[in-house]
């Protein structure tokens, strides 16, 4: 099949989901660079066939691992989100002319869509749930466009918030054509980036305005996205410089969060095969977001906490690295590290609430693992990165304000992974004051506050321009 768009872009684009070490980064990175080049010249969408090709190949793979290498993806993202708007415009050539915006008349609301192929129970758009519920309705008049197909008691309460709720499953055309036929002054994308057909739709122009946020916290180079929701507790200073779109700093973490239940504890260490006497540090990331330059920060830990044991549930990818990074330091690391695959969400919870540390990965931090773990009181290290990605949980315990155990580089985490292993007063004093401080960071209304005056005041600007 060698005119197949989707071997071409899988061709050049390719990159792995996990490094053996930093040198393979680089080479990735280099190889990625080039060959986003090269796709970009050899795309051609003079025929009809090369149109569809062109397509259907991005509506199969997007080009989500490349973050992972934590380097500021803006230029290489704005390339291909222009490829992905060519490919678009070549074929709805009527989806892509700008849009002026509705007029709002004293009483009407403002109409905000929200489109995603999770409004599922779903990591990247769980806390959208809070934003739905808390708007206020008499000023807005919510919709909702669930492009996936696996609905559950979350999609029910994505309905249940919605003025209008639509279900088209796997259906790009319909979903646009709905979506144009409601006029909505701002369009919201929860996500753009992990899944393939949400990104084509992003980069079509199907309202006035249009945003993405945090569900996939990466800039999506698309000219078609005007906004990016994000948090004012997340971005550094210079943050503007690693995205496309218009940066929306929103208050606390942007988000609200609803409170997770937790279970009471019903089972023990023995029932998952760990020992009763060890220091258990959990940590829980996908393999991706584990890079090979801060393996060494396991085995440092298991040098001076003799009892440690860490848990990894998505790990087994990463053994042959953490092999030789415990042999570096002459530690077996069968004798530290479990790798543990837990089916049931009751079963994950019971290990955050049996564990005694919660490890934050560097540079991509855990979002909604980081939530959950909070709310489990247990004790979590961190570093703050360079990118928004890597910042979710120190934003989470800054708004929690428990903020003991933020470090700025892998030696203080090190220190202070190893002073909650061997002092179980000072770790119980911080779950305790997370305990206290639960309210602070869960159901967050102050961010739907700002999120409305933010929409507000991009119509009113936009309605100027139009007249």
């Amino acid at each position: 099949m060698p005119n197949d768009y989707t071997f071409t872009l899988l061709k050049y684009l390719i990159v792995p989901s996990v490094y053996n070490n930093p040198e393979e980064i680089s080479y990735y990175r280099q190889r990625y660079t080039k060959g986003l080049q090269k796709l970009i010249q050899e795309t051609s969408l003079a025929t009809p066939e090369a149109r569809q090709s062109a397509l259907a190949g991005i509506g199969r793979l997007t080009n989500f691992y490349l973050s992972f290498q934590a380097q500021n993806d803006k230029e290489l993202q704005c390339q291909y989100g222009n490829l992905l708007h060519d490919i678009m415009a070549a074929n709805y050539p009527n989806w892509v002319a700008p849009l002026s915006m509705p007029p709002l008349k004293t009483g009407d609301k403002i109409r905000i869509g929200y489109v995603s192929n999770y409004l599922h129970s779903y990591s990247g758009t769980l806390w959208l749930t809070g934003w739905l519920r808390y708007h206020n309705h008499e000023n807005f008049e919510i919709y909702c466009y669930y492009t996936g197909n696996q609905p559950d008691g979350i999609t029910e309460e994505f309905k249940n918030n919605s003025d209008i709720f639509y279900h088209i499953p796997y259906n790009l055309e319909a979903t646009c054509q709905q979506i144009a036929e409601d006029k909505l002054h701002i369009l919201v994308f929860p996500e753009i980036g992990m899944d393939a057909p949400t990104m084509q739709m992003a980069a079509l122009r199907l309202a006035p305005l249009q945003c993405t946020a945090w569900g996939h916290p990466v800039t999506t180079g698309l000219p078609t996205i005007d906004y990016f929701l994000s948090s004012e507790l997340m971005e550094a200073e210079n943050a503007q410089e690693h995205y496309s779109e218009k940066l929306v700093r929103l208050p606390n973490i942007g988000v609200s969060y609803p409170k997770p239940y937790i279970p009471p504890v019903s089972k023990t260490r023995s029932d998952y095969q760990l020992p009763e006497e060890g220091v258990i540090y959990l940590s829980c990331q996908a393999p991706s977001k584990y890079l090979p330059q801060y393996d060494f920060v396991f085995a440092e830990i298991a040098c001076r906490v003799p009892k440690a044991k860490f848990i990894f549930l998505r790990g087994a990818l990463l053994q042959e690295r953490l092999q030789r990074a415990f042999k570096t330091v002459n530690l077996n690391f069968e004798d530290y590290c479990i790798f543990l695959s837990i089916p049931e969400r009751l079963d994950y919870l019971m290990i955050n609430l049996l564990s005694d540390v919660y490890l934050d990965t560097f540079t991509w931090s855990g979002g909604n693992t980081s939530l959950e773990a909070i709310a489990c009181d247990l004790p979590i290290v961190t570093c703050p990165g360079e990118f928004m990605r890597g910042r979710h949980t120190d934003s989470f315990l800054k708004m929690l304000g428990v903020t003991d155990t933020i470090v700025s580089n892998e030696a203080e985490y090190i220190d202070i992974a190893v002073k909650l292993g061997l002092n179980p007063t000072w770790r119980n004093d911080i779950a305790e004051r997370m305990k206290q401080r639960h309210n602070n960071l869960y159901d967050d209304k102050g961010c739907v506050i700002g999120l409305e005056k933010f929409y507000k005041q991009v119509i009113e600007e936009g309605l100027r321009h139009s007249h």
